[in-house]
């Protein structure tokens, strides 16, 4: 192991991007990636008012890190990006010098949580109007990293999963344009005069306020929950990794979990440029990803519908609503906070609904593409717990990469077979490195990988 400091082996904020230089940019903003899963890029063109921000050039495998609040994870790594791509000043770059790293180890490398907990701790002491840090930060940073070869034979093998990552996340991403497309044609291009027109108070069965409970089990708050914010709407129902709390509420108020066809709507919170009435649904097989029952915050509020088979028809249409900023118009402010005026917006806006029939068909055709989103959702939440998992043991030597006929094996791994005595065996080598962790998750990450590799 070789001890550095990150100035040493990279470069930090490298090159200005000078956006006269092309007709159209595309602008990356700190809150469009999360835990390297890039959202879409703003298209600016020069007729455009170019924010401020836009300053920071990237290039193949630079590494990109946010200096507010390291603790939302907001970070990524570049393949190949094209030449007008330009980020926020709120990223720090670090590019690799000369080939003295492997730029996606040393990415891993630096996104442990170790290292996003110590920058966090050093953001919240600074001195500025939000928890930050300065570049120098994490040029001071104290690597111990092994020889090349090393580094790339363990990207390699954390790459691998988060390039079956990326793989379900593009398959979601044509599945979820499939459904639009299909939406579009049937209910908006081919759309009928004669259907119904009803105000969404009358489509709505019930209403559940959200809870926040307390942090630890205390009292009478016993229940374990998992609280979905609205901050987590997007992880819910996209493909950034879900990171929602577990709290405990009343056991009285268990009549506020969250049920198969139910949606939740965030009520306050939004931005300038971003309306609240942001909207996940709930579908049964959400629900069983998950060990908790589900709750919303109190930020937050859940709706069912009185006929299950508008369900979909109603997701889409709140969502062609949310895109066209209509619930701009449906916001008030308390104490500088936006809230969505729910009830003003229900009671009033009138939707038109489509006859039993055709619902019913197009229930039929899309929920298959749904499942399919959700089953590969919840592949990759496996996957990504097993790159997490993996990464501190092979960070700290803990395991090591063989070749065995060019294919890359996790050493320890190999002496295990699947029966339930050596998963214990194996177990107790997750629990050394890992901390505390549920035997399910563990079990699940024993069973994702291949027998080969154990």
């Amino acid at each position: 192991m070789n001890k550095v400091k990150l100035g040493e082996i990279a470069k930090t904020n490298r090159t200005t991007f000078c956006v006269d230089d092309f007709d159209e940019i595309l602008y990356l903003d700190t809150s469009s990636v999360t835990n390297g899963i890039f959202d879409d890029f703003i298209h600016l063109s020069k007729n455009d008012k170019i924010p401020s921000r836009a300053k920071r050039a990237v290039k193949d495998k630079t590494i990109i890190y946010s200096t507010v609040r390291p603790n939302l994870q907001h970070f990524g790594i570049f393949d190949n990006p094209k030449e007008n791509v330009v980020v926020s000043t709120g990223f720090a770059t670090i590019d690799v010098i000369d080939n003295l790293a492997n730029p996606k180890f040393l990415y891993y490398y630096l996104t442990q949580d170790k290292f996003t907990n110590y920058l966090h701790t050093i953001a919240t002491n600074n001195v500025s109007s939000y928890p930050s840090i300065n570049p120098s930060d994490l040029e001071n940073l104290e690597l111990e990293i092994p020889d090349i070869q090393t580094q790339t034979a363990i990207a390699r093998v954390l790459s691998s999963l988060d390039d079956k990552i990326e793989l379900n996340n593009k398959i979601n991403k044509e599945l979820e344009n499939l459904a639009k497309t299909i939406y579009e044609y049937w209910f908006v291009q081919n759309a009928d005069r004669n259907w119904e027109r009803k105000k969404v108070a009358t489509l709505i069965q019930n209403q559940k306020n959200g809870d926040w409970g307390k942090e630890t089990k205390q009292g009478n708050y016993t229940e374990k929950v998992t609280c979905i914010r609205g901050t987590d709407i997007n992880s819910l129902i996209g493909n950034n990794e879900l990171k929602a709390p577990e709290r405990y509420i009343l056991e009285k108020n268990n009549n506020k979990f969250l049920t198969d066809g139910d949606f939740v709507i965030e009520i306050s919170g939004g931005s300038p440029t971003q309306s609240t009435g942001r909207m996940a649904y709930i579908l049964d097989e959400i629900l069983k990803g998950f060990d908790t029952p589900l709750i919303c915050s109190n930020f937050c509020k859940s709706v069912s519908l009185k006929d299950k088979n508008i369900f979909y028809y109603f997701m889409f249409v709140w969502k062609q609503l949310y895109d066209n900023g209509l619930f701009f118009g449906y916001e008030g402010k308390t104490s500088g906070i936006k809230n969505f005026l729910f009830d003003d917006f229900v009671s009033s806006y009138e939707i038109s609904v489509p006859t039993t029939k055709i619902l019913e068909k197009f229930n039929k055709t899309v929920s298959p593409l749904f499942s399919t989103i959700i089953k590969n959702k919840q592949e990759s939440s496996n996957l990504a717990q097993l790159r997490d998992f993996l990464l501190p043991l092979l960070m700290n030597g803990q395991i090591t990469i063989s070749e065995e006929q060019n294919k890359p094996i996790i050493a320890p791994f190999k002496l295990f077979a699947d029966d339930d005595t050596d998963f214990q065996t194996w177990k107790k080598i997750g629990l050394a490195a890992r901390g505390n962790i549920d035997e399910k998750t563990l079990r699940n990450i024993y069973e994702a990988i291949d027998e080969n590799d154990r």
